[in-house]
């Protein structure tokens, strides 16, 4: 869950590394680092907090020089100190490394390395800089080929995820990556090279990227990249185009990426359904699905597999599955599902979600889907990411970059995408041709929707400004808006710190109920379908104990100013498309909120985007 940068070219290395450190502060910002190279002797500078830390304190270190690695620290092994961030050394300081991971056997290897080598830090990631640093003087070649054999012989002794980059002092000439279970891209261009641990920092200089997959290494020189596997093997890999732009990586007048990008939404829905319907047909068209129509009834459970906020997309599609397909679905938290056993077959039909598409846990349970031989497919957005590599299918969601740690856009993308999978299979299942019109006529109708939802951010930003001060939050939802409950409760979680907990709407009688008072406020999701008066029962009992009550109703609906202390208006849309149209209200409140109490939005604490380790 960190972030890396490594440049080597003609340039000066240092601001091309802190800039790019800015663009990756979202994947760690507890330390950070960097190690320049001048051809002869390498200088390194470290510090605490965040990115603005390190470049205050590098305005007076020297660092020139056109090599050069940086890393910022989200931490796991160690506490946030300076001797524990990143770039690492080897027992004689000639060998720098940054990595991203976990080594599982650091203690083995440490201990394996004798008495001899002295450590300064409590990680993880020092222990690989000492193994790889004893192996490079164990090589005849003082070369970039002997500096690339000694990071293979090195990692075959290492258990666990890596994203790593080294460069040694006596070899100033490249650069050594290499990944097991943790991202890196190689940006490719001209008489220059980039290493990234994703393509964010790297879009400012080029879109031409070679992806590394697990069990890749790569020496990267200023006009050339050579990639092999750990066994020695050359690889033989075509460079690929990112298509997203340095602008979209950019704020464009918004004070938070997260606002920016809660309402980019309208716009890159539209992304995410172009081309992908047909509606003489009335049914989605989503052809990385790579199934058969037979193959498609002949299957019999579908499983959504995910973390966070991307599992609760995942309920979004498990309720639209068995509406619309018929089929029986379910939502398995990926950190839980490889543990438990779970028994599934041929007939299976798996989504992996993740925004990053390289969630540690995620991974685990899509290779564990594969290895029992059900159907396994991805929903992601990064393009390039392993998880787009090693499903047998999926689409990619077209969100664009997401910036800020608290996914926004990519969420509602997620559920746009497993929306149209559901009404795939149900047409090619039991739904008529002019149901799927309607669908898609409704589909066509969000954009607008979600366009007059934001012109609403102001009344909203009055109302969290009203609810900031209190300590407790219930979400309630009903039906396919329980899971928006859950995101609503997660966003105030993630950026305002405030406990807030999600139940769905029935579940009051059966003990949250006890919780409610004058200072325990409800933010409940009642807009006009069929669960419209149950869910309005759940709220007078709320009433009748005296809790506060903030509600999202549908736009006309009278009779919810009688329930609620503030109204929150949506349009009205079809049942199953409400998640897509009634979660902005709720990003937008948390926004609101963590605004007021002077929270980082983009940077919550404790948090990162990408959570690459289990």
């Amino acid at each position: 869950m960190c972030g890396i940068i490594g440049y080597i070219g003609k340039r000066q290395a240092a601001p091309i590394l802190l800039q790019g450190l800015r663009r990756l502060e979202y994947r760690g910002y507890d330390s950070s680092g960097m190690a320049i190279s001048d051809h002869s002797t390498l200088a390194m500078t470290k510090c605490v907090g965040k990115i603005e830390n390190l470049a205050e304190k590098m305005k007076t270190s020297h660092l020139p020089g056109s090599v050069g690695i940086a890393h910022t620290r989200w931490a796991t092994h160690g506490g946030v100190t300076e001797l524990n961030a990143h770039p690492h050394t080897g027992n004689k300081g000639k060998l720098v490394l940054v990595h991203n991971g976990i080594i599982e056997n650091y203690r083995e290897l440490k201990d394996q390395l004798g008495p001899e080598h002295h450590f300064t830090s409590e990680t993880d990631s020092e222990v690989l800089a000492h193994l790889i640093e004893r192996e490079f003087d164990l090589q005849e070649q003082k070369n970039c080929e002997g500096l690339r054999k000694a990071v293979g012989c090195g990692l075959s002794h290492v258990k666990g995820t890596y994203g790593i980059v080294v460069m040694h002092e006596d070899v100033p000439d490249c650069l050594i990556t290499a990944r097991m279970g943790s991202p890196i891209v190689v940006g490719v261009g001209k008489d220059e090279n980039y290493i990234a641990s994703d393509a964010t920092p790297i879009l400012a200089y080029t879109r031409d990227v070679l992806f590394l997959d697990d069990g890749e290494i790569a020496e990267v020189k200023e006009n050339n990249v050579r990639l092999f596997t750990l066994k020695d093997e050359i690889v033989s890999k075509k460079v690929e185009e990112i298509h997203w732009n340095d602008e979209q990586a950019e704020k464009q007048g918004f004070p938070h990426f997260m606002l920016k990008e809660i309402h980019d939404q309208p716009t890159v829905f539209e992304d995410a359904i172009r081309g992908r319907f047909n509606m003489a047909e009335g049914t989605a068209v989503l052809g990385g699905l790579n199934m058969t129509e037979q193959q498609m009834r002949d299957i019999n459970r579908v499983i959504f597999i995910a973390c966070g906020t991307a599992s609760y997309a995942g309920m979004v599609g498990k309720y639209a599955f068995e509406r619309l397909a018929g089929i029986p679905a379910e939502v398995d938290v990926a950190s839980e599902f490889r543990y438990r056993d779970p028994i599934i077959d041929e007939k299976t039909l798996v989504f992996v979600m993740s925004q990053s598409g390289e969630t540690a846990d995620t991974l685990a349970a899509l290779r564990e889907a594969k290895r029992k031989g059900a159907f396994v497919r991805g929903i992601v957005n990064v393009i390039g990411s392993t998880i787009s590599r090693e499903t047998d299918g999926g689409t990619y969601i077209h969100a664009g970059a997401e910036l800020a740690v608290a996914s926004t856009k990519a969420y509602t993308n997620m559920v746009t995408v497993a929306l149209l999978y559901a009404l795939q299979f149900g047409r090619a299942r039991r739904v008529s041709i002019a149901t799927g019109q309607r669908m898609l006529n409704a589909f066509l109708e969000i954009p607008e929707k979600m366009n007059w939802i934001l012109s609403q951010k102001d009344s909203i930003k009055e109302i969290a400004e009203k609810y900031k001060d209190y300590k407790n939050f219930l979400f309630l939802g009903r039906g396919i808006n329980y899971p928006v409950a859950l995101e609503g409760s997660l966003k105030l979680k993630e950026i305002s710190y405030i406990h807030a907990e999600a139940y769905p709407g029935g579940e009051m009688k059966h003990g949250p109920l006890a919780l409610i008072s004058e200072d325990f406020p409800t933010f409940a999701i009642m807009p006009q379908n069929q669960l419209y008066e149950k869910m309005r029962s759940n709220i007078e009992e709320i009433r009748a104990r005296k809790g506060k009550v903030i509600l999202i109703a549908t736009q006309g609906d009278e009779r919810a100013k009688e329930l609620a202390e503030d109204v929150i208006y949506v349009p009205a849309m079809k049942e199953l498309l409400e998640p897509l149209l009634n979660t902005i209200p709720l990003q937008l409140f948390s926004y609101y909120v963590a605004v007021a109490l002077k929270r980082d939005v983009d940077r919550p604490r404790n948090l990162a985007k990408s959570v690459t380790v289990e």
